[in-house]
């Protein structure tokens, strides 16, 4: 599901009288939220479908893929999520 569908989905799901920019800007306003809250809180947790936090990746020795060359990959910070329970059974 792409953003186009999701912004379907959500306006099948608030009923006809919703408009598609409505649900856009609805799905936009989550998005946005989740955002803010990793980065202010370094995690956001949605009970029933899952959680998004900030991690960190140590950093490691790796080959550049055209020459070959070993490399240094630096430290770095990323989004990682992880489903609820509830969400992870019903996949």
């Amino acid at each position: 599901m792409n953003k186009v569908e999701l912004v379907q989905a959500v306006q099948k799901q608030l009923g006809s009288e919703t408009s598609r920019a409505a649900a856009e800007r609805a799905v936009a306003a989550v998005v946005q939220a989740i955002k803010t809250g990793v980065k202010k809180d370094k995690l956001v947790q949605l009970v029933g479908f899952g959680t998004f936090r900030i991690v960190e990746r140590k950093a490691r020795k790796g080959v550049h893929p055209k020459t070959l060359q070993p490399m240094k990959i630096p430290k770095s910070k990323t989004v990682k999520f992880v489903p609820a329970k509830d969400f992870r059974t019903r996949v």
